[in-house]
């Protein structure tokens, strides 16, 4: 087996990881995380938001 055999194995292995991931993040029994995942940015905590506030206001105020 020389170099260039090699590389070709490396590749086809690497392809096949990669479709494994792609696979695996896509398949039906993500699908509920993924939902979830996506509405992140959205779900803002007004309790977590008004606490860093206050701690923002604290820190300006002690400079």
């Amino acid at each position: 087996m020389d170099i260039y055999e090699l590389r070709g194995v490396h590749s086809l292995v690497i392809m096949a990881v990669f479709l494994g991931i792609v696979w695996w993040a896509f398949s039906a029994h993500r699908k509920k995380a993924n939902e979830e995942a996506s509405q992140l940015p959205f779900s803002d905590d007004d309790d977590e938001v008004a606490k860093r506030t206050l701690e923002q206001d604290k820190t300006e105020k002690k400079q």
